[in-house]
Parts: C-alpha cells; sequence; structure tokens
C-alpha cells in the first residue's frame, strides 16, 4: 500500500521539501508536472505550502528565507522515534549538526545534519505529521538516493547511525552502487559511489506514470530536462525546475506491474 498514516521506522526517508525564492511559480511548474494541488500555509510558518494528491501530503514548498540564496535542492528527512539520540549517534559518527533539534508548532522535531562526505539530510520526529501520506505511486516520492565522490565513509556513517546493512548491487555491473537496508531487510535507498559528483547530495525520485509525458510537462512549464532514458528498473529522466533545483521522475519499464 502506498498511504502511510504512522510514523516509519528509522531511517526511512519520510518528508521532503524544497525552498524557492518564488511560491507561485513553484507551485505552477509543479502543479503541472505532477497535478499536485497546495495548501499554502499562513506567514507565521513562512507560508509553508503543503503539496496535496487527492488531499493527501506528498511534498512541500516554502519561499527560502534566505534573499540571497542562488542554489535550490529537495531536502529528505529521514524518520526518528528519538530525535536526541539520533542526533547524538549522528555526533558520534563524524556527521556535523547544521540544525539543532527544535519543536514545529507540534507538528514534529526536525533536525539537519550533514554527512562526513558532505551529503545533507534532515531528521524528523512526526507527531501531527508523520511526513508524506501517499509514496510509491504516480506522483509521489518513490525513493532517494545519496551521490557521492566519497562513499566510504558515506556507507559508514549511515551503517553506524541507522544500523543500516550495506549491500551491493549485482543489477548494475561496473557502478559503485550500495543498497542501505534496514534490520528488517526492507531497502530505503542507496549510495551511488561518483568521483565525477561536485559535491554529495541526495537526489529525490517521483515516480510518474510515463517519464516521456513528465519530461514534457516540465519543459512547457518552464524547467529543463534531459530526454528519458531506460535503466534496468524503468525509464527515467532528469528534471531541472525553473529554480535550478534538480529532480528525477521515473515510469515502471515497459511491462512491469506496481
Amino acid at each position: 500500500m502506498s498511504a502511510v498514516t504512522t510514523n516509519q521506522p528509522l531511517g526511512t526517508p519520510t518528508w521532503i521539501d524544497l525552498g524557492i525564492p518564488d511560491l507561485d511559480r513553484a507551485m505552477s511548474f509543479y502543479g503541472q508536472v505532477f497535478g499536485w494541488e497546495f495548501d499554502i500555509g499562513p506567514e507565521e510558518a513562512g507560508r509553508y505550502t503543503m503539496c496535496l494528491l487527492r488531499g493527501k501530503k506528498v511534498a512541500a514548498l516554502m519561499p527560502n528565507p534566505d534573499e540571497n540564496a542562488t542554489e535550490f535542492w529537495w531536502n529528505v528527512y529521514l524518520a526518528t522515534d528519538d530525535l536526541d539520540v539520533t542526533v547524538a549517534r549522528s555526533r558520534d559518527a563524524g556527521g556535523v549538526v547544521l540544525v539543532d533539534p527544535m519543536d514545529v508548532m507540534g507538528q514534529g522535531r526536525m533536525a539537519i545534519v550533514r554527512d562526513p562526505s558532505g551529503g545533507q539530510f534532515g531528521l524528523w520526529q512526526g507527531q501531527a505529521h508523520v511526513g508524506c501520506e501517499l509514496v510509491n505511486e504516480p506522483n509521489t516520492l518513490l525513493r532517494n538516493d545519496l551521490v557521492t565522490p566519497d562513499p566510504g565513509p558515506a556507507r559508514d556513517f549511515y551503517a553506524a547511525v541507522f544500523d543500516f546493512t550495506l549491500d551491493g548491487n549485482e543489477d548494475l555491473p561496473g557502478m559503485d552502487f550500495t543498497f542501505l537496508r534496514r534490520p528488517d531487510g526492507h531497502e530505503i535507498g542507496g549510495i551511488m559511489g561518483d568521483p565525477a559528483a561536485p559535491a554529495s547530495a541526495w537526489g529525490t525520485l517521483f515516480q510518474v506514470t510515463d517519464a516521456d509525458v513528465a519530461v514534457a510537462a516540465a519543459r512547457a512549464a518552464g524547467g529543463a530536462a534531459d530526454d528519458p532514458t531506460d535503466m534496468p528498473y524503468g525509464r527515467t529522466a532528469e528534471i531541472t525546475d525553473p529554480f535550478g533545483a534538480r529532480f528525477t521522475v521515473g515510469s515502471p519499464a515497459q511491462g512491469a506491474s506496481g
């Protein structure tokens, strides 16, 4: 099932948001690409805007508070049931805490961490807000992977903090890709070692019904996109929104069923 009603287990990607300079333009773009509707938050909450699919929360947009910002990216938040413990484990494993644990208006508690390879991610301990309420279906979050030129320290860090097991990927020979799995065996994402990567960053992949249609919609809405390519797991394309934030869309391989 793709519906989520309770907090996810430790280390599971549970929420995504994006800070941009123009909220109206962002809503127009992502509405055209994914068919989302939007619930704009009040000024006192920074106009933090929920992206909705069939009335369920799938992501958020917000005006970036830094007027001088020039780079924008989708933030991924990993679930924790004890934020303070996970932050302490992150520090012990060599991470840097960029935003200390804080309460978010009864919705939950959050922190922002940078791993030893330089990859940045959030932590979320849900209360009223558990995170994405729909996942793993068209126009929702499918997965997150860390792309890094320095995968060794990253693998050690995430295994230490979240008790992940690390497994290779025989489907992608010649690529330095490691699956991250929870203790229950569930795959939460992976680490891609890429010496050519300019920096370590968590990527966001949205599932779509048809990657070619999503690419056409993104281009028509003022974004840019690579042509879709076929991978062992489906057809994917990288899209850049009007502000330079990148994400990936993927549709199932032909003949595959969800």
